[in-house]
């Protein structure tokens, strides 16, 4: 494919001059999905002109040439041109050239408007004014695009290839609209695992959804490997897709492979849900890493506080990653479960972050829990690092289902597959590693049997949950009016500037407190003799500055108030502490949580600090995964000895070098 890819791409040599690099694929990608639109009408053009001419209506036209069309290996064209026009009979007319591609591409029928998304009729013009229409329109039309030369998945291969090679020209995150060949074959697989038999039965019909849809590449792939397991199964694709580029790509490759094109529709995911109305068999995405959603802030925050079914009920995540955002909605696109216990099941590509970013109570960990409270993720998948074009991060693939077998239920599988890449013989991008066929088989043989090894561990959902507790200390002061601390109420920025009140405090002479119920009895003396005034917020800024912890010290208590008597908290050692819901063996439920709080309390926290207590008030549920901890292998320090030799060996060599230097 890349030779193909190479060759398509090689109409740059006639572009450069007039137009920047950056320029190259406005010109490339809508020639190619022209020439394959071409190549694959080309065997049937009689039939669609005889039904053209013999039905006016589109429904009519759509309906007789996919019965004229059909064969077994093909749904049938369901769209045309009224144009004349080929690329070759249009070179035959040079002096016209840009008006005949005009008209044939105008000519096609309403269900194909991609071009609009090119704005191609201004492209053709552009190169017909820059004297290059000529030599661009004889090098496409000198490239076998049909399908039996090249298959869809690989049309749709270079389709994905020439975008990257688009992004990478112009600078504009290359790789983003790209996923790899093998990642989609591996997270179909995984996806498909479980419904391999039923996929095989008759009569089999299956909706599958890309949300993130790009170019339709893990579409394409999902829709082949359904029809590999079953030629007679039928399938209906739909996507979603911001970019209009890739959107066109998209909706064209559609259309090539009989799909209805209007299942793939353009717009922002995270804004507005262009299928809210349905539910599908198989959600397939790649979201873009690290996108953060600062854009579409007010339309997402406002579909939260909606609440209620709304996508993004559960939480939200920092604006600076929009990741599990597309997690929520993806598990949301899964169909409902029917009466024969069969629902929906979904995969999509993430980054590291949504597996532990967020304390307890913060939006990604609430967005965690609703995924493992509701038994939606059935598997993670670790996969070698730099496997995508544009980022050699780490990343993983989420698989989730809202209807589990019963042997998965209330279960996450950890799968650890960073070690099975291959490096390729030539980078391209940040891309150096793929997964072969062979390691591919080996990840999905061990997500189905679920067996448990080096690599594949299984948890409980609640295995993953903790709550937070805050630890609180007694507020223990020491007050004495030295000299240092009378010239720290000096400097205060509020209380400094009160008259005679360093007087005041100057008359205390040097008698600590450890009482600060005592201190302040006095103070008050002091400051009635001196005329001082103070209200209760310069009264307590007051003691907050003379006094320093003391574990002497008695507790303070608070004086007024719905605490009043009970001993008042020291911020500067309140803790945090993380208890795991199994904590000690105990029940991993939200009914045990009190209990299992005292006994982690009692201990691991009183022996070290007795005075210590739990405020219950603060106490929060929280979840992360933390996939490293599960899977990591300690690895021992070298011996000294070694080290040794090696310091020993590198300052030798530095030394003749000196010497060499010298000589």
């Amino acid at each position: 494919m890349s030779v193909l890819s190479q060759f398509v791409w090689s109409v740059a040599d006639t572009l450069r001059g007039p137009y920047q690099e950056a320029e190259y694929g406005s010109v490339i990608l809508p020639f190619t999905v022209l020439r394959r639109l071409e190549c694959v009408m080309e065997p049937h053009r009689e039939a669609m002109a005889e039904i053209i001419g013999q039905y006016p209506g589109d429904q009519q036209r759509r309906t007789y040439l996919k019965l004229k069309t059909r064969t077994a290996d093909n749904a049938g064209l369901n769209f045309w041109t009224t144009s004349n026009y080929t690329l070759k009979k249009a070179l035959q007319d040079p002096n016209n050239l840009a008006a005949n591609l005009i008209d044939y591409v105008s000519g096609f029928s309403s269900n194909l408007d991609v071009f609009k998304s090119f704005d191609f009729e201004n492209v053709l013009r552009t190169l017909d004014a820059r004297d290059r229409l000529s030599p661009v329109v004889r090098h496409f039309q000198g490239i076998d695009l049909s399908p039996e030369t090249v298959s869809n998945a690989d049309m749709g291969d270079l389709f994905e290839n020439l975008i990257y090679r688009f992004a990478e020209s112009a600078n504009d995150g290359a790789g983003q609209f790209y996923t790899p060949r093998d990642v989609v074959r591996l997270l179909v697989d995984l996806v498909y695992a479980e419904d391999t038999e039923a996929l095989r039965g008759r009569g089999q019909v299956r909706s599958i959804y890309d949300p993130t849809v790009g170019t339709g590449g893990m579409l394409t792939v999902a829709d082949e490997h359904l029809h590999d397991l079953n030629r007679s199964a039928s399938t209906a694709l739909f996507g979603q897709e911001i970019n209009p580029r890739t959107y066109a790509i998209c909706k064209a490759d559609l259309l090539i492979r009989g799909q209805d094109p209007t299942n793939v529709r353009q717009g922002d995911t995270l804004v507005i849900d262009r299928f809210e109305d349905r539910k599908f068999d198989y959600v397939l995405s790649n979201p873009p890493f690290g996108t953060d959603w600062k854009a579409v802030a007010s339309e997402v925050t406002a579909e939260h506080d909606r609440g209620g079914q709304g996508r993004f009920a559960p939480g939200l995540p920092t604006v600076g990653d929009a990741a599990m955002l597309f997690l929520l909605h993806v598990a949301s696109k899964m169909r409902d479960v029917d009466e024969n216990g069969r629902g929906g099941k979904a995969g999509i590509v993430l980054n590291g972050s949504p597996l532990f970013n967020g304390g307890a109570g913060s939006g990604p960990s609430n967005i965690r829990g609703h995924m493992l409270e509701n038994d939606l993720v059935e598997a993670i998948v670790a996969l070698p690092n730099d496997m995508f074009y544009n980022t050699g991060i780490s990343t993983y693939l989420w698989i989730l289902s809202n209807a589990k077998p019963t042997e998965r239920k209330g279960t996450v599988q950890l799968l650890d597959a960073s070690g099975l890449g291959s490096k390729l013989r030539k980078s391209i991008g940040s891309k150096r590693v793929e997964v072969a066929a062979d390691a591919r088989a080996a990840i999905v043989q061990t997500f189905a049997s679920r067996e448990e090894s080096g690599i594949s561990k299984v948890f409980e959902n609640r295995d993953f949950a903790y709550w937070t507790i805050t630890v609180e200390r007694p507020l223990r002061l020491r007050f004495e009016c030295t000299a240092e601390r009378i010239a720290g109420v000096a400097e205060h920025k509020t209380i400094g500037k009160i008259s005679n009140l360093v007087e005041a405090l100057g008359s205390f002479g040097t008698k600590p407190y450890l009482n600060r119920e005592e201190f302040l009895h006095d103070l008050g003396k002091h400051l009635r003799a001196h005329l001082v005034t103070l209200t209760a917020a310069q009264r307590k800024a007051l003691w907050q500055t003379i006094g320093e912890h003391d574990d002497a010290a008695d507790a303070c208590r608070y004086t007024s108030g719905p605490h009043k008597g009970e001993i008042e908290p020291d911020p500067a050692l309140r803790d945090n502490e993380n208890i795991p819901f199994g904590w000690g063996g105990r029940p991993k439920t939200h009914e045990a949580a009190q209990e299992t709080i005292a006994a982690y309390f009692e201990a691991e926290v009183k022996p070290h600090v007795p005075d210590a207590w739990v405020d219950e008030s603060k106490t929060k549920t929280g979840y992360e995964i933390p996939f490293a901890k599960h899977f990591y292998q300690y690895v021992p320090p070298r011996p000294l000895e070694a080290i040794d030799a090696d310091l020993d060996r590198v300052v030798g060599e530095i030394m003749k070098m000196l010497r060499e230097v010298e000589a």
